[in-house]
């Protein structure tokens, strides 16, 4: 192999790397040990371009963290994941996380209250229930950032 082509070999190796690399963002997920739903949350994030870490905590303490890091009682769902200095609370499609960092809103984070099923995460089959993607300003309130329908 000469060296302008062994060069070339090496630029594409790390081009290629780097490419990688730059498209999976680290994303921390507070969960209990044992939800399903958890976890197919995750591999949902993983298909979209995020590299999740799950850490199992009991009940108690997952709370605690959701209402330390701005997330109104009212809203709260099962998992909770850090991302950037944002609070990603429950099934929150991967769409909403990327469109989250590219806006760069001064807010606490997003938002899918409860478990709607046809979320990601809480996708079992054809049917699902419509529901809302919140916003949570830096004073407490919310607002729509998107909208899924039902089917």
């Amino acid at each position: 192999m000469t060296i302008k082509k062994a060069g070339f070999v090496a630029m594409l190796a790390l081009a290629t790397s780097t490419q990688v690399f730059a498209e999976t963002i680290p994303i921390a997920v507070m969960k209990t040990s044992g939800c399903g739903c958890c976890l197919a949350w995750m591999a949902h994030l993983e298909q979209n371009g995020f590299a999740p870490t799950g850490e199992n905590v009991n009940g108690g303490t997952l709370v605690r963290y959701k209402i330390d890091n701005g997330v109104p009682p009212r809203m709260m769902s099962c998992h909770t994941a850090a991302i950037e200095g944002y609070v990603i609370e429950g099934h929150v499609p991967a769409a909403d996380i990327s469109r989250l960092l590219a806006e760069r809103p001064n807010a606490v984070g997003l938002v899918v209250p409860g478990m709607p099923v046809g979320s990601p995460g809480m996708d079992f089959g054809d049917s699902g229930e419509a529901y809302d993607v919140y916003l949570i300003n830096s004073d407490g309130s919310t607002e729509v950032f998107s909208s899924y329908g039902g089917n």
